[in-house]
């Protein structure tokens, strides 16, 4: 999740914890991780530099899931003033 937006100012707390909270509640669980990402990115000729911290959330691969990702982009983009927000997906063992 973005910790500042596009044009630098910084995103409130309140933000990413109404998200982390909203994923923890769909879900059953969340993890947030505090440490900050940093990487810069470049569209239409404007470079952009990022701060974020990331969430996670395991589930198991279903079609249902993955709609409501596809579903909640769409509301972090807006929430997050973001032209896009990357959500990953990724095989886990646990053991």
């Amino acid at each position: 999740m973005p910790l500042l937006f596009n044009d630098g100012r910084p995103v409130p707390e309140s933000l990413l914890a109404l998200t982390f909270t909203e994923l923890r509640h769909h879900f059953g669980a969340a993890s947030w991780e505090t440490q900050t990402l940093r990487g810069e990115w470049q569209y239409e000729g404007v470079v952009y530099q990022d701060n974020l911290a990331r969430f996670f959330v395991d589930v198991p691969d279903r079609p249902e899931h993955r709609e409501y990702f596809r579903q909640f982009k769409e509301t972090l983009k807006a929430r997050f003033q973001q032209l896009d927000i990357w959500i990953t997906s990724h095989p886990i063992d646990v053991i």
